[in-house]
């Protein structure tokens, strides 16, 4: 099942990003379900995050949302889990 994990920052709190982004990164990497991610910009500053995972139901997805460093971090205003289909 693909999931689009939408994630938008706090106000302010592009510190928290950067001092999170190592581990954060390690994460996307070494899980073993993120199909590609990137970070969603407000000109050249990084303001949320886009994930695609290839897990096995939302619960899966709500678990892997929950451990990434930057949750843990507090560094999310709102995230969203949406089922996602690819087309191209």
């Amino acid at each position: 099942m693909l999931v689009a994990l939408i994630a938008k920052d706090k106000d302010g709190a592009l510190q928290t990003r950067l001092d999170n982004r190592p581990a954060h990164v390690d994460y996307l990497k070494t899980t073993g379900v993120v199909s590609q991610a990137g970070p969603l910009l407000d000109g050249e500053t990084m303001i949320g995050s886009l994930v695609i995972l290839d897990v096995e139901d939302m619960a899966a997805a709500e678990a892997w949302a929950a451990n990434d460093p930057y949750a843990k971090a507090g560094l999310f205003q709102s995230v969203e889990l949406i089922p996602w289909k690819k087309v191209i």
